[in-house]
C-alpha cells in the first residue's frame, strides 16, 4: 500500500511541474526549400517546465529519415523531462525525400526558434542542446557538427546510438539511402559521415548505446567518440552489455534507470 501511495504522489508531482504543450510551424511563411512531397510540414512540440532550470533539449526521434518513432523516441519523455526543470522540445522534422538538406534545415529552425522565445519561456539561449535517436542522431550530430552559424550550433548534444557513418559496411542501410539517395558520391559519404566533422567548436557529448545492436554498429558512436576526443571535446559514453536498438524511453530497456540517472549528472554539470 506505501509502494501504491508513493507511486501515486509521484505521478501527481510529475503532473504538477507539466504545463500544456505548445505547437508551433516551423516555417511561418513557408520553408525556404521542399522534399517534394506536400502536406508535411514541420513543427515542434514545446513542453514547457512549470519550474524551469533555464535549460532547453530539443529531441529529434529516429525512423531512419523515412518516418518519425515520436512517442518512445518523442513525446513520451517529456513529462520526465519537465521534472528535471527542462524545457523539451520535440522535433517533427521533415523527410529528406532525396533532398538532403531538408532535415538539417528544420533541425536549425527549431533551435532558432527556441532562442527566440528564451525570454518568453524563462530559458537560458546558451543552454539549448539537441537530442536525437538513430536516424535521429545522426540529424542532432549533424547540426552539432555542420551548423556553421552560432545561432543554429546547439550547447550540447545527446545522441542515442545514433547513425553517424554514412560510409557502406559501418551505416545504417536505409538512413543512408533515404538522406543521400542510392548512388552518393564519394565526398557527399565523407562530408554526411559526421565523425570527419568534429572540430575543437563541436559541442559536449553524452553518447549512449547497446553493445549487442544489430541494426546500427557500435562503430558508429565510438569512431564519434574519438572524434571528438582527439579534438578535446568534453564526451560521456555509456554503452550497455544488452537491449539491441530503438529502445528511447521504454521500460523494457533494462538499463533505463542507467541511462537516465547519468543523463541527469551529465545535465546538472552544464
Amino acid at each position: 500500500m506505501r509502494i501504491l501511495f508513493l507511486t501515486i504522489a509521484i505521478c501527481m508531482s510529475t503532473l504538477l511541474l507539466a504545463q500544456p504543450p505548445i505547437v508551433i510551424p516551423l516555417w511561418q511563411d513557408g520553408a525556404p526549400n521542399s522534399n517534394g512531397l506536400t502536406g508535411t510540414e514541420g513543427d515542434m512540440t514545446v513542453y514547457p517546465a512549470r519550474k524551469p532550470n533555464s535549460i532547453t533539449i530539443i529531441m529529434c526521434p529516429g525512423g531512419g529519415y523515412a518516418r518519425l518513432a515520436i512517442d518512445h523516441e518523442g513525446h513520451d519523455m517529456a513529462p520526465w523531462m519537465n521534472s528535471l526543470g527542462i524545457t523539451y522540445v520535440v522535433l517533427k522534422y521533415r523527410m529528406p525525400n532525396g533532398h538532403r538538406e531538408v532535415p538539417l534545415s528544420d533541425a536549425e529552425q527549431a533551435i532558432r526558434l527556441v532562442r527566440q522565445h528564451a525570454a518568453q519561456w524563462n530559458v537560458n539561449p546558451q543552454k539549448v542542446g539537441i537530442m536525437g535517436a538513430s536516424a535521429g542522431g545522426h540529424l542532432a550530430a549533424s547540426l552539432a557538427t555542420l551548423s556553421e552559424s552560432r545561432d543554429t550550433r546547439p550547447d550540447f548534444q545527446i545522441l542515442f546510438y545514433p547513425v553517424i557513418s554514412m560510409e557502406s559496411g559501418s551505416t545504417h542501410g536505409g538512413s543512408r539511402e533515404n538522406l543521400l539517395g542510392k548512388e552518393p558520391s564519394r565526398d557527399v559519404v565523407h562530408n554526411y559521415s559526421l565523425q570527419n566533422r568534429v572540430t575543437a567548436q563541436t559541442p559536449p557529448a553524452f553518447i549512449m548505446l547497446s553493445a549487442d545492436d544489430d541494426a546500427v554498429p557500435p562503430a558508429n558512436s565510438i569512431d564519434y567518440f574519438i572524434a571528438l576526443q582527439r579534438n578535446k571535446v568534453p564526451v560521456s559514453m555509456h554503452i550497455y552489455p544488452t537491449g539491441g536498438h530503438g529502445w528511447g524511453f521504454r521500460d523494457t530497456f533494462i538499463y533505463k534507470r542507467q541511462w537516465t540517472d547519468e543523463l541527469e549528472k551529465f545535465l546538472r554539470l552544464l
